[in-house]
């Protein structure tokens, strides 16, 4: 089962939460799952991934302006059927990152992908939306985005797609 992740980072912050959601959907017994900078995305690993996932820094309280030209421009990859989920990396504890995610999973919606994030399901960490990691918090709250790539991946296996 493919599964990816698709983020756009400046400072690298981005990445490195991409990196930790990848690290948690490895966890899952039959998950391979890779992630790609926007510029560097494999076509043909995200046309035939189960699940994607897609990560913004947050400007302006709003998703970056490389991922919503990324989302506008992703219908090639098939992505009815699939499952998807996203977040953000943001300066500010208010900053907006629940915005950008929601503003992700309303494209994801409109392709006709199954948003999916855990919600209160599992209790803590509660991740309602997908997980926002904060300037100064970055390495405390990487658990967090494991921990969400591994909900990620099991529910993708749970579901069969």
């Amino acid at each position: 089962m493919k599964l990816s992740v698709i983020y756009h980072s400046e400072s690298g912050n981005t990445q490195k939460m991409a990196e930790a959601v990848v690290e948690g959907m490895n966890k899952v017994e039959g998950a391979e799952a890779k992630c790609f900078s926007i510029d560097e995305a494999d076509e043909d690993w995200i046309k035939e991934s189960s699940c994607i996932v897609v990560g913004t820094p947050v400007y302006y309280a709003e998703m970056s302006g490389k991922v919503k030209l990324f989302l506008e421009k992703c219908g090639k990859y098939g992505l009815a059927g699939k499952l998807g989920g996203a977040f953000a990396t943001a300066n500010f504890v208010h900053g907006g990152g629940e915005i950008a995610i929601q503003a992700i999973q309303t494209h994801m919606l409109v392709y006709g992908m199954m948003v999916y994030s855990g919600g209160g399901s599992f209790g803590q960490p509660v991740i309602h939306l997908g997980p926002v990691g904060v300037r100064g918090q970055f390495e405390e709250l990487a658990e967090n985005f494991r921990i969400y790539g591994e909900r990620m991946a099991k529910k993708t296996k749970e579901l069969g797609i």
